[in-house]
């Protein structure tokens, strides 16, 4: 399923990433979409801070490593998702975690 990096809000974007894993590994075939209730097919992709794509597409497969957001009109820039390419990942559950929570961690080379 898809899982939002940071706790979904009513008026915010989002940018969910699959498969649901932070950071994401690019030999993963990482998918990223972009939600908000903001302006359907208008989203803006940035790549490391830099304006990257505009062509309205609210989802696309990695094939690059860098930090990703994407915009929606009328919702704002979403938080960033980092898609890594090293040889060796600590991973956790790309989702919301509270002090407390047993969490699952994935170690991959």
């Amino acid at each position: 399923g898809w899982c939002p990096l940071s706790p979904a809000g009513a008026q915010t974007t989002q940018l969910l990433v699959e498969p649901p894993w932070t950071p994401a590994v690019r030999w993963d075939r990482v998918t990223l979409t972009c939600q908000g209730s903001g302006t359907a097919g208008a989203t803006t992709w940035y790549k490391d801070g830099q304006r990257w794509w505009q062509q309205g597409r609210d989802h696309f497969t990695v094939t690059e490593s860098g930090t990703y957001e994407c915009d929606r009109p009328g919702t704002g820039r979403s938080p960033s998702v980092r898609v890594l390419n090293d040889w060796l990942v600590l991973q956790v559950p790309a989702q919301a975690l509270l002090e407390g929570d047993t969490v699952t961690l994935r170690c991959r080379s």
